[in-house]
């Protein structure tokens, strides 16, 4: 039987991410995005049930006796915090496990965009913060919200699913929501929440329709609203909300969405220079009157990219390739890794060798520091 304790603080000194857990295989654990085993056995049927039965309390047993899944989150002693998820593959039991840090890093800390500092302390609107499973959104969005509680008086209240990074009450006053222990469900603790007197709301996840026109209607009646979407960049990420709502719907929530929107942020992780770690290479949108306008008019919508590009000197916003041309300039990610990250490899290796210096969009050395 594999000794779970010792499993878990074997992730956190090899610095890992997750943990897989399969009948017929060793524990796997995923490092700096690369898949290792981990220990000497392999987990046999009995031995996966024992595990779930261990990790699981009474409700959560309920639930995965209901739906074959069962999604929340525990800490560890002088460990860890860890978000699971407890499913069926195949009729049997399997289990993947994210380490959450004890402590919330910094926006400086995780080498995000300083603008992310000012999108931060806005008093109202709605930000977002995208990208893949794995691509480090609520690390994100923990870091923006603990900028806020060392600099800011305000009331925060999270609705989470499962909590994952514990906040300390600073500056601010925090109260975290776990869906399931706090309140029965996302849609259910929306509806009373203006009643709670928030500042600032995050929602840990927009799942359904109604969940993100609370979030739109809370940020549009002066209230300051973080979110996350799995979405790959702010194009897309504003095509997926409008989805949310049918075709005699989306106008209004076009409107809506021009008023409120403050920030999207997507983002994706590289890996470091030296394989030790991984940076985040970032897309940051912050809304401007061309982008209003290209989110009420859909002919427009390509303006969008274009006011990103351009949009750095005065707005603080820049493409993915221009985050990855920082990191790489700065020296924390490899001329390969770089190329690897880019949206558009071929473009990005021209601008590397500077043959691409008149078109106005060449990348400035020095802007982040130098290698």
């Amino acid at each position: 039987m594999i000794d779970l304790n010792r499993m878990f603080a074997a992730l956190i000194e090899s610095g890992g991410s997750d943990i897989h857990l399969k009948v017929g295989i060793k524990p796997i654990f995923r490092v700096n995005s690369e898949l290792v085993d981990w220990g000497e056995e392999s987990i046999n049927m009995d031995d996966m049930i024992t595990i779930a039965n261990e990790l699981m309390g009474k409700k959560e047993k309920e639930t995965f006796a209901e739906k074959k899944e069962a999604d929340f989150g525990f800490g560890v002693k002088g460990v860890g915090r860890f978000r699971v998820n407890v499913y069926k593959q195949r009729g049997t039991v399997a289990i993947a496990i994210r380490a959450i840090p004890f402590d919330i890093k910094t926006i400086d800390e995780l080498h995000l965009p300083d603008v992310l500092k000012k999108i931060s302390m806005n008093n109202r609107g709605l930000v977002i913060v995208t990208g893949t499973v794995g691509s480090g959104k609520s690390t994100t969005i923990a870091a923006m919200l603990e900028y806020v509680n060392q600099n800011k008086r305000a009331n925060i209240i999270t609705i989470e699913d499962p909590i994952e990074f514990l906040f300390r009450d600073k500056m601010s006053i925090i109260h975290q929501r776990e869906v399931g222990s706090d309140t029965e469900s996302y849609s259910g603790s929306l509806r009373y929440l203006l009643r709670q007197d928030p500042d600032i709301i995050m929602i840990g996840e927009i799942r359904d329709s109604e969940s993100m026109y609370t979030a739109i209607r809370a940020a549009n009646t002066g209230h300051l609203v973080f979110t996350t979407l799995h979405t790959t960049d702010a194009a897309q990420t504003i095509g997926r909300i409008l989805s949310f709502f049918p075709g005699d719907l989306q106008n209004e929530i076009r409107n809506l969405l021009s008023v409120t929107l403050q920030a999207i942020i997507s983002q994706r992780l590289i890996q470091t220079r030296d394989g030790e770690g991984r940076v985040p290479a970032t897309e940051i949108l912050i809304i401007n009157e061309t982008i209003k306008e290209a989110i009420i008019d859909t002919e427009k919508a390509s303006d969008i990219k274009m006011s990103i590009e351009k949009g750095e000197t005065i707005y603080g916003m820049h493409t993915f390739d221009q985050s990855v041309f920082r990191l790489y300039d700065k020296g924390l990610i490899s001329h390969d890794e770089a190329v690897k990250a880019a949206s558009t490899p071929t473009d990005f290796e021209r601008r590397l060798k500077g043959l691409d210096s008149s078109d106005g969009n060449n990348y400035e050395l020095g802007d982040y520091g130098s290698k």
